[in-house]
């Protein structure tokens, strides 16, 4: 069994909203978590997309210079190996 460490936090919410969610029974706390969770994963995403931005823009000028060092035996259609 995995136990996670849990951390109390205070959050400011639209009143409102937080009474509608009461009402309704939802889980505030595992609502905010999955959203940040999210949060979480697109952002780590979007940093490693932009750490790596030179990365792949050094790739693709070598593929425009080169071409792609598969491009026989990729099978795609139109190209000669697709049969459909």
């Amino acid at each position: 069994m995995v136990f996670t460490i849990k951390r109390k936090t205070s959050l400011t919410l639209d009143a409102e909203v937080l009474d509608c969610a009461k009402a309704l029974e939802i889980n505030v706390s595992a609502v905010a978590e999955a959203a940040l969770r999210k949060a979480v994963a697109e952002a780590r995403r979007e940093q490693w997309l932009n750490e790596n931005a030179d990365s792949f823009a050094a790739q693709a000028a070598w593929h425009e210079r080169h071409g792609h060092p598969l491009a026989e035996i990729i099978c795609a259609p139109g190209s000669a190996s697709w049969s459909a």
